[in-house]
C-alpha cells in the first residue's frame, strides 16, 4: 500500500466517498418518494417508477442492500484514510487521530448530509433513476442480504414485530386524508380543492344542518279555493311541492309540479286529477349524517325527504340538490330574488334573512357563529332572548354585533350584521 502514489490513494478515497454518498442518498430518496406519484407514473408506463415500487415492496431487502453497500464503502474509506495519514505524517502518534477527524468530516459532508439533503429535495425525480442502479445490485447481492436478513427476522420476531408488516402499504384514516387534501391546496385548482375538502365534512354534519326549516317550506294547501291552488301551481318556482291540508301536520305527499304544467289550464283538471300525481312522502330521521343520507337517497331512488324528530314531527325539508350544493357550491338556477350571496358592504355590514342557516353565514362572511345549537340565525337570536325580540334591538352573538331590523309573528325576518374588527 505504501508503494501506491498518494494521488492515487486520494483519488480512490474520493471515489469511495462519492459511492457512499450515492447509497446514502438512495436510502433517503426511496423512503421520501411519494408512492402515489410513483404509482401514477408506473400506470403511465414509466419503467423507473415500476422498479421503484417493486423495491419499496421489499423494504427489508432494499434497506439491507443500501446499508450493506454504505457500510462497506465507509469502512473502506476509513481504512484508506489511515494509510493516507501514515503516508503524510509517518508514524506520528497524531496521524490516526487526524485521519479519524478528517474522514469523519468528509463522511458527514460528502457521503451523508449533502446527498441526503439533495435526494430529500428531489426524491420523486431521483427515486426512479436510482432504481435502475439498485435493482441489479439487489440481484447480485441477494444471497448476502438473504443471509443477513435471517438474523434481522429473528431479532424482529424476538421483539414481537412481524417482518411482514414492513411490506404492508400504509393506510390513511379519513382524518389523515383530509389533512392531506388541506395541505395540498397549492397543488390543485381552488374549485377542486374546495369540493374535496367539503366532501370530508359531510360525515361531520347532519341533515338538520342543510335542511330548509319547516317555516320556510312552500306548501300546497289543498284546502284553499281551487283557483288559488291552480295559480300557485302555475307560478311556483319549485319543481316539487309538498301537498297537504292546512299545514305540514296533515301532509299528503310530494307533487311533481312539472308533470302538471300542461294540465293546469285544462278546465277538466281538478283535485282528483292532482291527487293521482301525488307521490308518497319520504321521511329522514333527525341526526342522520349527510354522507349517509346521500347514499340512502341513491339506494331508495329519492331526491327529496322530510326530516322528522323522534315524535314524527316534521322539522324541515332536505333535497338531493341541498347536499350536492354543500360541496359543489350554489347552482346558478337559484330562485330569483332570494339574494343567495352575502357580502360585506363598504360600511362593514350586511343584511341577512333570519331564516338563513348559520353554516351559510359563517362560510360566506367568514364568521364564527356557534353551530352546536340552533341551525338558523333566527333560532340563535330566539335562543338568546328566550322571547320574540322587538325591531331595533342590537345584541352581540359570539362577539358579533347584530341589529334586528324586522320581526313578524314568531320569528325574526331580517337582521343587520356588523363585521367584527378581526374579520
Amino acid at each position: 500500500m505504501t508503494d501506491i502514489p498518494l494521488a492515487a490513494l486520494l483519488g480512490a478515497l474520493v471515489v469511495l466517498l462519492i459511492f457512499s454518498g450515492i447509497f446514502s442518498g438512495a436510502e433517503t430518496a426511496m423512503m421520501a418518494a411519494n408512492p402515489y406519484r410513483l404509482r401514477h407514473a408506473a400506470q403511465n408506463g414509466h419503467r423507473g417508477a415500476k422498479l421503484a415500487l417493486a423495491l419499496l415492496g421489499k423494504t427489508d431487502k432494499l434497506l439491507g442492500l443500501i446499508l450493506l453497500g454504505n457500510t462497506l464503502l465507509n469502512a473502506a474509506a476509513a481504512t484508506l484514510t489511515g494509510y493516507i495519514a501514515l503516508a503524510l505524517f509517518g508514524e506520528s502518534k497524531w496521524a490516526l487521530e487526524i485521519g479519524t477527524l478528517c474522514i469523519t468530516f468528509a463522511l458527514l459532508v460528502v457521503a451523508e448530509i449533502s446527498p441526503k439533503v439533495i435526494c430529500a429535495t428531489y426524491a420523486d425525480r431521483l427515486a426512479p433513476l436510482l432504481s435502475y442502479i439498485l435493482t441489479p445490485l439487489l440481484r447480485l447481492a441477494y444471497p448476502i442480504i438473504w443471509f443477513v436478513n435471517l438474523f434481522v427476522t429473528a431479532l424482529l420476531k424476538s421483539i414481537r414485530l412481524a417482518p411482514s408488516g414492513l411490506h404492508e402499504e400504509t393506510k390513511l384514516s379519513p382524518e389523515e386524508l383530509r389533512s392531506l387534501v388541506l395541505e395540498s391546496a397549492h397543488l390543485m385548482p381552488k374549485k377542486h380543492h374546495t369540493i374535496l375538502s367539503s366532501l370530508f365534512e359531510l360525515n361531520n354534519i347532519t341533515v338538520e344542518d342543510l335542511m330548509t326549516p319547516r317555516g320556510s317550506i312552500e306548501i300546497l294547501d289543498l284546502d284553499l279555493p281551487w283557483e288559488e291552488v291552480r295559480n300557485q301551481l302555475a307560478t311556483s318556482h319549485h319543481s316539487r311541492l309538498p301537498a297537504c291540508r292546512e299545514s305540514l301536520d296533515q301532509l299528503i305527499g310530494i307533487l311533481p309540479v312539472r308533470r302538471l304544467l300542461a294540465s293546469i289550464g285544462d278546465s277538466a283538471f281538478d283535485e282528483a286529477s292532482l291527487l293521482q300525481q301525488v307521490q308518497p312522502p319520504y321521511y329522514i330521521p333527525a341526526g342522520t349524517p349527510v354522507f349517509s343520507q346521500l347514499a340512502f337517497f341513491q339506494e331508495n331512488r329519492q331526491r327529496i325527504g322530510f326530516v322528522v324528530d323522534e315524535y314524527g314531527e316534521i322539522l324541515g325539508l332536505l333535497t338531493l340538490e341541498d347536499i350536492i350544493e354543500e360541496f359543489v357550491g350554489d347552482f346558478t338556477t337559484s330562485i330569483p330574488g332570494l339574494g343567495q350571496e352575502l357580502r360585506w358592504s363598504d360600511e362593514g355590514d350586511t343584511i341577512v334573512e333570519g331564516s338563513r342557516p348559520l353554516r351559510d353565514i359563517n362560510r360566506m362572511l367568514g364568521l364564527d357563529f356557534p353551530l352546536d345549537g340552533p341551525k338558523t340565525l333566527n333560532g340563535l337570536i330566539l335562543e338568546h332572548f328566550q322571547d320574540i325580540p322587538e325591531s331595533g334591538i342590537s345584541i352581540k352573538l359570539a362577539g358579533i354585533a347584530v341589529e334586528i331590523l324586522q320581526t313578524q309573528d314568531r320569528s325574526v325576518v331580517t337582521v343587520r350584521i356588523f363585521r367584527p374588527e378581526a374579520a
